[in-house]
């Protein structure tokens, strides 16, 4: 298939024409990088504007830490942590064209969060933890990224043997494109996510950035999110997840050079400026971002 552009807000996402970014906001009190710092409402809303100020064209929003090990909450708790920041964002005028996500595998939580005012469904575990969730997409007729992994945060750190890691994540992904269509979910509605850093080893991340052009090839549109993750931490020694900007630069120009769409980020300012100069490399037809 070939992907079409996808409108949400207002704003038309050109797939293979430019960059877009999306923003990560955890309200959680345990995600690997910024656990704890926007976790109250208050906090919540001003990192929004911040992120927004930065060039976000995306929003995704998580209640639920998937970090290696990370324990897994309740449904009530994960839609006590993030629907209330969805109804104060739009109640604020100031984001009314701003797309939001929620980074959830839960019906429940995705059902409640577009009620509240969301566009859109990240699903790390592809479609493959909650049964009732791509049916629930196409129901609502929202875009959903469907992400590989092996296993749970709690077990995927010991799930990284592969026969064929490219051939096997890329197949997973194909898979779970077609059981979401079969759902309901339109084919221009669906986003890929080869996963980095879920059952993966820092060795295999970088395969997979080399071997992005061989996911696009599927006509999806492709999500990568290398932002500050422990393999760029390894390669550098840096055991630090704040202090890998520019690991997280250099991870994405090459996603960038292979084709991704969308980059997952946490500093959307600085990685603006990256896609920026990577596009006008790579993308030459607009060579902006």
């Amino acid at each position: 298939m070939t992907s079409k552009d996808l409108t949400l807000r207002g704003q038309t996402f050109y797939w293979g024409q430019r960059t877009y970014l999306m923003a990560i906001l955890n309200v959680t009190p345990d995600s690997f990088s910024d656990g704890g710092k926007f976790d109250t409402l208050d906090r919540a809303i001003a990192q929004a504007s911040c992120l927004q100020a930065g060039g976000a064209h995306l929003l995704d929003i998580g209640g639920q830490s998937t970090r290696p090990r990370a324990e897994e909450v309740s449904v009530e708790v994960e839609m006590a942590r993030v629907i209330p920041v969805i109804q104060a964002l739009r109640r604020d005028s100031h984001f009314d064209s701003l797309p939001i996500s929620v980074d959830t595998t839960r019906a429940a939580v995705a059902k409640a969060a577009i009620a509240a005012g969301g566009d859109l469904v990240n699903d790390v575990s592809g479609g493959t933890y909650d049964p009732d969730l791509l049916p629930l997409v196409g129901a609502l007729g929202v875009p959903v990224v469907l992400m590989h992994l092996r296993g749970t945060p709690a077990t995927m750190e010991h799930l990284t043997d592969y026969q064929d890691l490219q051939g096997e994540v890329k197949a997973f992904l194909a898979r779970q494109a077609e059981r979401a269509q079969g759902a309901g979910v339109a084919a221009e509605r669906i986003i890929l996510d080869p996963g980095l850093g879920f059952a993966k080893t820092p060795a295999q991340n970088l395969q997979l950035l080399r071997s992005l052009p061989h996911l696009r090839a599927l006509g999806y549109p492709v999500l990568v999110g290398p932002s500050r993750k422990s393999f760029i931490g390894a390669l550098l020694n840096q055991p630090d997840p704040q202090q890998r900007l520019w690991g997280t630069a250099a991870a994405c120009c090459g996603a960038i050079a292979g084709g991704a769409d969308i980059l997952r980020v946490h500093d959307p300012q600085p990685m603006g400026e990256v896609c920026r100069v990577a596009d006008a490399l790579w993308r030459p037809q607009l060579g902006k971002c």
